[in-house]
Parts: structure tokens; C-alpha cells; sequence
């Protein structure tokens, strides 16, 4: 795993405020938050609570919040800094327990810090805490040559394969696009075409 040294401020300042160098803005991730939220209420899946595992400045909070006034919103965070800063709780999405499972779990950006036997055990561990569904995003190694600009992204990570983690999640969750995975004992109706192609 990445060293937690390097989750300090000068990390968040450089990949989450300074505008020059950030990798998102608030306003990305406010719509990124309403778009899970409509995607579980057209699912069907209640919310009342949520796991933000790997939470950073929490910039999903805010949206999901508004989208769930009522919900319980838990930020995991292994940055001992940013635990102090905002109050998050401060364990490793590896092996974070509950008492209780998540209607919806966040995991946004994370694993990739992660060696592969510590992502693989992160993946199993979201699906013991998860009862409803998993929104699920990392950068890939096809990312990394397509997508990413490394001025703005953190680049000393574990870079793998999309498929190496579609068959792990497969084992756990249905995938319903838009990087939404719903468990597979949750019932929910897809039509074909909303289907994930493969």
C-alpha cells in the first residue's frame, strides 16, 4: 500500500484544491453524487445508510446528503490528517468493520493505492459491508493510457487492468452501468439495452 504519509495536506492541496492541479472540483463530484442517487431511487434502493469508503475531503457528502436528508453518511478515511481536519472515521477500506451493512458503499479512487492482494481483500470487504449497492471507480491501465493527464492525477499507484477488477466484483455485485454495482441477491430489472454490454 501506498504510504499514509503521503495522504497529508500537500497531497490534498495539489490533487483536490489548488485549480490548477486538482483532479476534480466540487461541482464534478455534486453531479456525480445526483447521478447515484438517481440511479438507486430508478433501482428501486432505499438509502438510509451510507459508507464512503476512502472518503477524502468528502466532496460526495454534500450531494448525497441532499439527494438522502435523512440518510447516515460515514466517511472511512485512512489519511490520519484529514480524520483529525473532518472528523471521518480513520480505518482502511481492507478491513473496516461495521455493525451494521451500508444501503449504499462509495468507493471512489482507491483501490489503485492498494497492492493487488490488499485491492482484492478491499473488494471482498465492500461486499461484506454493502446491502443495496457498491458505486465503484478506479483508474485502470487503460485509463492511464487513454484518459488520464498526469498533472492533475496521482500517478504513483498500482495500475491494473479493468478486468482484473470486473471479475472480482462479478463475484459479489450485478454491474448496472454508470460504474453502479448492485449486490446480486438485491432484486432489481434491467432491460436489455440498459445492460451493460459485454
Amino acid at each position: 500500500m501506498t504510504s499514509e504519509r503521503a495522504f497529508d495536506a500537500a497531497y490534498y492541496q495539489r490533487y483536490y484544491l489548488d485549480p490548477r492541479s486538482r483532479a476534480v472540483s466540487q461541482s464534478d463530484m455534486d453531479l456525480l453524487g445526483q447521478m447515484i442517487a438517481v440511479q438507486m431511487r430508478r433501482l428501486g434502493l432505499p438509502v438510509r445508510r451510507i459508507l464512503d469508503a476512502g472518503c477524502g475531503l468528502g466532496l460526495l457528502r454534500r450531494s448525497l446528503l441532499a439527494a438522502y436528508p435523512r440518510a447516515r453518511y460515514i466517511g472511512l478515511e485512512v489519511s490520519e490528517y484529514l480524520c483529525e481536519r473532518m472528523g471521518w472515521v480513520q480505518a482502511s477500506v481492507v478491513d473496516y468493520r461495521a455493525r451494521a451493512p451500508f444501503d449504499l458503499v462509495i468507493c471512489h479512487d482507491v483501490p489503485q493505492y492498494l497492492d493487488d492482494g490488499a485491492a482484492a481483500r478491499a473488494i471482498r470487504n465492500l461486499a461484506s459491508l454493502c446491502r443495496g449497492a457498491l458505486y465503484f471507480h478506479v483508474p485502470t491501465e487503460e485509463d492511464r493510457r487513454e484518459n488520464i493527464d498526469p498533472s492533475g492525477t496521482d500517478t504513483n499507484v498500482h495500475w491494473r487492468a479493468a478486468d482484473w477488477y470486473q471479475r472480482r466484483l462479478r463475484r459479489h455485485f450485478l454491474h448496472t452501468g454508470l460504474g453502479l454495482h448492485v449486490r446480486r441477491d438485491v432484486p432489481v430489472v434491467q432491460w436489455a439495452l440498459e445492460r451493460p454490454w459485454r
